[in-house]
């Protein structure tokens, strides 16, 4: 499917120079929603993930339902502050300064292999976090996967040596 006709572009959101893709209007069209979650569980399978970890909140979006398909467990990546149990956290770096990024201590099994999902591949900095996370707790990054990569952004580059999937490039 051309998920691209899904997409809207809006100009100069959030700030002027930036053409956002909003994927809202993917997510509203149930069949085409549908298919990009069945395309990314099908990498999922080949892949023998244990565990879908997502980072919020678009992560959660597109790593839920996922899970669900695959009646495996999901778990959030969220900033620092937002669990309730004894979490780990990476800091990493953003265009203009820091960021942290948590997950439960006890969401990842030593040798789990796990998928790490999320809307958009960028910069690539929330994805790199995250396999740093996953791997701090023992589990086997067996994938990433993502809707959309922006690759003039040169995330992927973040990712050498792991598997990755989008299912739109822009």
């Amino acid at each position: 499917m051309d998920y691209k006709q899904y997409i809207t572009i809006v100009d100069d959101w959030p700030k002027e120079g930036i053409k956002f893709k909003d994927i809202t209007t993917l997510m509203d069209n149930g069949k085409a929603f549908k298919s990009a979650v069945d395309d990314i569980v099908e990498y999922a399978k080949k892949k023998d993930v244990d565990i879908v970890v997502g980072p919020e909140a678009r992560g959660f979006i597109v790593g839920c339902p996922v899970s669900y398909a695959l009646g495996i467990g999901f778990a959030p990546v969220r900033k620092e502050g937002k669990l309730p149990r004894e979490v780990i956290k990476v800091d990493y770096g953003l265009e203009y300064g820091e960021n942290v990024l948590t997950i439960h201590k006890d969401a990842i099994k030593p040798g789990q292999r796990v998928l790490i999902i999320d809307d958009l591949l960028a910069t690539g900095g929330t994805v790199e976090a995250s396999v740093d996370l996953v791997e701090q707790l023992g589990g086997e990054v067996a994938g990433c996967a993502f809707l959309i990569e922006l690759s003039y952004l040169n995330g992927r580059d973040k990712l050498k040596g792991y598997d990755v999937l989008t299912l739109m490039e822009y």
